[in-house]
């Protein structure tokens, strides 16, 4: 699978532009649908347009298939590899053979760890450790925890299920109940809960730890008829459902409906910045130019709480700068849709990027 950006460039003869693609392992959430429209919307942004000529394949969760489609991009001429890599090592040998034919390696998110790809991410374990300390904190130490966690294989799930893990087991009050694979996708931690709950009930759980699923578990407890004011403390995902429901009680929310809607749900909230790979884009064009770019770009954590909830009134760049970290229902209808988009570092893309892959002009 293939597509070409380059019909979206301005005038530039694609022969003059960087040659860069983009290769993706699993696709099968919003994040990863998101992160992918913002790399299509900076390569077509007016900043890159006549730079770039960006070419996008899909190995899907296969690393054979994913080591097939790099050595093939190298054969193709390819300058610069941006990749979301399906393994930490897997993909090493491959990765070594670009960086010896001078092609420049960005992995996002998850990490490649071959000593001559860069990479651009945030501290995972660190994820993992920060949001159950405030799940720890919420319950005071003592409760049953379910854990939800991501797509295995990947440093992003391996290092947030360490960091967390580490947190539980220096508090003997936190037990964890149940653990289910939840592939990053509410559909999936529907399933899994739904199978967790035929032999643990709502009132036999004390708090909840999804790396992706606080929203379908606010749902999911509503439609079990659990008032608003006595849903479960959830640490997890940035989905703009799920920070919707942290809004409190009563705040006008247009398009809000069902249990996308302001609930005043306990929730700490952070994502791994959907904009990664977008930022990579810009390096690799930085390094292309003949810059100088750091081995890691370490990004910033977004944490939002109940105490930090900030409702975008339209979602334009300028607002989230002014710190608004949620969009309003009746402009993302998609509740699973993550929010976490915002970077100073990445102007050319914002809310339309994530959507529907147009750049902000």
């Amino acid at each position: 699978m293939a597509v070409s950006c380059s019909l979206l460039a301005g005038p530039a003869d694609a022969d003059d532009k960087f040659k860069i693609f983009l290769s993706m392992s699993y696709i099968g959430n919003d994040w990863q649908a998101e992160a992918a429209n913002m790399v299509k919307a900076m390569a077509a942004s007016s900043t890159y347009r006549d730079k770039v000529d960006l070419q996008v394949q899909v190995a899907g969760p296969n690393a054979q298939r994913q080591i097939q489609q790099i050595n093939a991009m190298v054969q193709a001429g390819a300058q610069a590899i941006i990749v979301y890599p399906i393994s930490p090592t897997a993909l090493n040998q491959a990765v070594k053979n670009a960086c010896d034919k001078g092609v420049i390696v960005i992995a996002y998110d998850s990490i490649i760890s071959e000593p001559c790809a860069y990479n651009v991410h945030i501290d995972q374990k660190a994820w993992g450790v920060k949001s159950a300390e405030w799940l720890v904190e919420k319950l005071g130490g003592k409760g049953d925890v379910v854990m939800v966690t991501g797509v295995p294989g990947t440093t992003v799930d391996t290092l947030r299920n360490e960091g967390a893990k580490e947190v539980f087991a220096k508090h003997p009050g936190i037990r964890v109940v149940a653990e289910a694979n939840g592939m990053w996708s509410q559909a999936v931690a529907r399933t899994e809960l739904s199978k967790i709950l035929a032999t643990q009930s709502w009132d036999k759980i004390d708090g909840l730890w999804m790396q992706a699923g606080c929203y379908t578990a606010n749902s999911m407890q509503s439609e079990a008829g659990i008032a608003d004011d006595k849903l479960l403390p959830c640490a997890g995902e940035a989905s703009n459902g799920g920070r919707i429901q942290m809004l409190p009680v009563g705040t006008e929310a247009e398009g809000a409906s069902g249990t996308y809607r302001p609930m005043g749900a306990p929730r700490w909230s952070s994502g791994s910045q959907n904009f990664t790979g977008a930022l990579a884009l810009r390096l690799a064009v930085d390094k292309l130019e003949g810059k100088d770019i750091p081995a890691l770009t370490d990004v910033p954590q977004n944490i939002v709480t109940n105490e930090t909830i900030k409702l975008c009134s339209e979602g334009t760049w300028a607002e989230m700068k002014a710190g608004c970290n949620v969009f309003q229902p009746a402009i993302i209808a998609n509740p699973g849709w993550f929010a976490s988009i915002y970077s100073a570092d990445t102007p050319e893309v914002g809310l339309n990027a994530a959507l529907v892959g147009q750049p902000e002009e």
